[in-house]
């Protein structure tokens, strides 16, 4: 749904917009001119000229994505940043008409505010999925209008997908994103309205009872742990920690061994008796890790 303006606001653009088309139009000599003071020597009042001609650029730019539902003012105020962008790295030795230059940036500069802004929820992050984005729609009516019917077929999508070079179950997800619209998590639903839609989203996580007691059972598991491996000497307790409670790449029997000075089947036999004393300590406590 397009976004609807005030009057005051209304009026207020459509004085904006006057005042640019009324800007005269730069011969080419005095347009290179105005480029080469601002970069040569910063001069404002040239820059100023620069820009102010190409306004009428930018507004005929914020039109072509104006049924994106975002403000017209706000639209034109980022392609107006994207024209000063340009101007700022414009090259008048190029033999390009500053026009041609300035329009992909304020394109790109329009592009980014409507994909920031039109929905709450990130819309397109890769070049191939702005691309579906921006495209999606006039595609989808140009084959609506071959077909003479409403919807896409699979093949249609396909058909998408090859052309802007992206999955088809991406066409998919961005179909029904453009379909569809943010609603708020307060809005009342329900007869009366007595509720609000997210009272009926489902809550995965524990509950706070459950999170205290698994807390209060770790904490009971670990000080068992810390008593059983207390019964072990100092050989054993390194072998147990690094093969059974390293939290990163178990060590290997042989790698061990080469630490230790002995050799791997020794390490295996010390590690049995070791589990085997963890064992019998940890029963007697009432518990029994899992690695036993």
């Amino acid at each position: 749904m397009a976004h609807i303006d005030d009057y005051e606001t209304q009026k207020s653009n459509l004085g904006y917009i006057q005042t640019a088309m009324d800007e005269p139009m730069l011969e080419r000599e005095h347009e290179l001119s105005l480029a080469r003071r601002w970069r040569d020597k910063h001069d404002e009042k040239a820059l100023h000229e620069l820009v102010s001609s190409y306004t009428r650029l930018v507004i005929s730019m914020a039109s072509k994505f104006r049924n994106y539902g975002l403000p017209m003012g706000d639209l034109i105020q980022e392609g107006n940043i994207g024209l000063m962008q340009a101007a700022n790295r414009f090259d008048p030795e190029r033999e390009v008409r500053f026009s041609t230059y300035a329009q992909w940036w304020i394109r790109a500069a329009i592009q980014d505010y409507v994909l920031r802004n039109w929905s709450i929820v990130r819309t397109g992050t890769t070049a191939a999925q702005k691309s579906l984005f921006f495209n999606l729609r006039r595609l989808r009516s140009k084959i609506e209008r071959e077909n003479e019917s409403e919807g896409l077929a699979d093949d249609d999508r396909k058909r998408i997908a090859k052309k802007l070079n992206v999955k088809v179950s991406e066409v998919e997800t961005m179909e029904g994103r453009l379909s569809g619209t943010d609603n708020s998590l307060n809005t009342r639903i329900g007869e009366n309205g007595e509720d609000e839609w997210q009272s009926l989203l489902t809550d995965e996580n524990p509950n706070p009872e459950d999170v205290v007691t698994a807390m209060k059972d770790s904490e009971t598991r670990s000080r068992w742990l810390k008593k059983a491996l207390g019964t072990l000497d100092s050989r054993e307790q390194q072998i147990i920690r690094e093969r059974h409670l390293n939290n990163n790449d178990v060590v290997t029997l042989e790698d061990l061994g080469k630490e230790l000075g002995i050799s791997k089947e020794r390490v295996r036999q010390i590690e049995a008796r070791a589990m085997g004393k963890l064992k019998s300590s940890l029963t007697a406590q009432g518990n029994v890790p899992a690695f036993l």
